[in-house]
């Protein structure tokens, strides 16, 4: 099926930051006294947006975290991006076909337009995402596992939730796709197939996912 709109999770799909990221949320977690290995940021907040690791804590301690979390985790992932971060291998050869191809793209992230714009400028993807084509979930009301974010970004684009197609890798945003009616494949590079289930097709890299575009 050739789709109207390719829909683009950011974090492990356009650009390798789940493991910096990651490594750092579960760093600064257990600092504040909330034991948390990096397999567990994993399981637990991949894919999701900031107000889930508040809510996940609160529910599971009764405390609060710092006012002044998402402020602090965000220089610090910031300052590692700027030493470490790349692009997913193979994300500007598939970018150029679908701009030669002709078919739309966007991206519609958990994080923020702050960090969307900070990994792309890192990497050189900003040259190929203008702000009408970033969405976060500052966005919306709710981020994933709610479609909200994918609802929002294919109306914002003018398609039809049945004409896109979500490139996720982690299972909270396999669900969000799937809630809002569109089909996602799956990056298994990161995340094992099996964690991605409900997911329309899996790949394992993005020379595999433009042959799945291309029909």
């Amino acid at each position: 099926m050739r789709y109207d709109l390719v829909v683009f999770d950011n974090d492990g799909v356009l650009v390798d930051s789940e493991p910096i990221s990651n490594r750092l949320l579960a760093g600064y977690l257990t600092e504040l006294g909330h034991p948390t290995t990096y397999e567990d940021s994993l399981r637990d907040y991949m894919g999701a947006a900031m107000h889930r690791v508040h809510d996940l804590v609160r529910e599971r301690t009764g405390r609060r975290l710092p006012a002044d979390f998402d402020d602090v985790f965000h220089r610090r992932v910031f300052a590692a991006f700027e030493e470490d971060l790349e692009a997913v291998p193979g994300v500007v050869a598939l970018l150029e076909k679908l701009a030669l191809d002709g078919i739309p793209y966007c991206v519609a992230s958990s994080g923020s337009h702050e960090r969307i714009r900070v990994g792309h400028r890192r990497t050189g993807l900003d040259r190929w995402f203008d702000d009408g084509r970033i969405f976060s979930s500052e966005d919306v009301g709710r981020g994933k596992p709610a479609p909200d974010l994918f609802l929002h970004a294919a109306e914002r684009m003018g398609v039809a939730p049945e004409r896109c197609v979500v490139v996720e890798d982690s299972p909270l945003g396999v669900r969000a796709a799937v809630a809002a009616g569109m089909d996602v494949y799956g990056f298994t590079a990161m995340t094992p197939a099996g964690k991605l289930a409900g997911a329309t097709r899996l790949f394992q890299d993005m020379g595999e996912l433009a042959d799945l575009l291309s029909h």
